[in-house]
């Protein structure tokens, strides 16, 4: 088998999709040591799964108890999660930045266009003051090909944030504000706004830093403070190499070679038709050398256009079956 399936990732479409996630599942069986002995355990014969709907998905707790990696060759660079104090955290061994670079890139060009038409201004304290955060890699490169003299982050200066946003919306220059979401709620606390060319976009996050409210709620807020009809949403994670956006509504779309499924909270093995709540499985093509094929822990909806929606997190009374197995 051709073990370098890098080069077709993001030339990927509905018609290819599943014939190179097969392909990317049989190179991982083999070659991605915890994948392969999780699905020896689970007694999968690799020659009978000849769809999407067969393969089985590893629990995304693996990332944080095994090095989940695909081949032998040296990593580039470890991306961790942030996790509370004391918690045990994720650890993503990434062989390829530039497979990750591309895959952000080209998804943020699917659904935003141009990067250089935006001056992007990054709110993310709680990330900016750690190290290993996929998050910030991801905005820094944003930052650096908008190539907008007003592009940045901001740490703990608000002040200059507002006055920055203010000047850009004087001169009409199209902007996006992406920010961990207690950050954005302390900017609307304190701020009222008129924004009519920035987007603003929140990628999830409270962290203990206040009550967790619900979507609509904590958008409503943002919307009411700065004056926008929408807020959109960027949903990533430091397991996956790719993101889907939400552009209202909290209704997320994935590029091309990303897929998510939703699966039985209490039985995984079992996946669900459109429309029905469960928890989410996602397939990410830019994973090809750590995992694809990944159970994650929160729940959600996907709808018959594959658009999605995120309803909650699992607890830990809903977690059952191969979330269970220890290798």
């Amino acid at each position: 088998m051709n073990i370098d399936l890098s080069h077709n990732i993001f030339d990927v479409n509905s018609e290819s999709f599943e014939r190179l996630a097969l392909d990317v599942f049989r190179y991982q069986a083999v070659h991605n040591e915890v994948y392969a002995k999780f699905l020896s355990l689970l007694k999968i014969n690799i020659a009978d799964v000849e769809s999407v709907q067969k393969i089985p998905f590893l629990p995304i707790s693996f990332f944080k108890t095994h090095k989940v990696y695909t081949g032998s060759s040296e990593h580039e660079i470890v991306f961790t999660s942030s996790g509370t104090t004391g918690a045990e955290t994720s650890k993503h061994f990434v062989k390829s930045l530039n497979i990750y670079e591309e895959s952000f890139t080209k998804a943020f060009s699917y659904f935003y266009g141009d990067i250089s038409k935006y001056c992007i201004l990054a709110l993310l304290p709680s990330y900016l003051e750690r190290e290993g955060s996929s998050l910030v890699y991801m905005a820094n490169r944003l930052i650096c090909d908008s190539q907008h003299p007003q592009s940045g982050f901001f740490l703990h200066n608000p002040d200059v944030l507002v006055r920055t946003l203010v000047m850009l919306e004087a001169s009409g220059q199209p902007t996006i504000l992406i920010g961990v979401t207690f950050a954005l709620l302390e900017l609307a606390k304190k701020h009222s706004l008129k924004l009519s060319n920035t987007i603003v976009m929140e990628t999830g996050g409270m962290k203990g830093r206040g009550k967790e409210l619900i979507r609509s709620e904590m958008h409503k807020i943002l919307m009411d403070a700065f004056g926008i009809n929408a807020v959109h949403s960027e949903y990533g994670m430091t397991e996956l190499l790719s993101q889907a956006y939400s552009k209202g509504d909290g209704i997320f779309a994935t590029p091309p070679w990303m897929k998510v499924l939703v699966r039985d909270a209490y039985d995984p093995f079992t996946l669900l038709p459109p429309e029905r709540s469960g928890a989410l499985n996602i397939i990410d093509l830019a994973n090809v050398h750590s995992c694809s094929f990944i159970q994650t822990d929160d729940l959600g909806v996907v709808h018959s256009n594959e658009t999605f929606e995120v309803l909650g997190r699992l607890d830990g009374s809903q977690i059952r079956g191969c979330n269970l197995l220890v290798l």
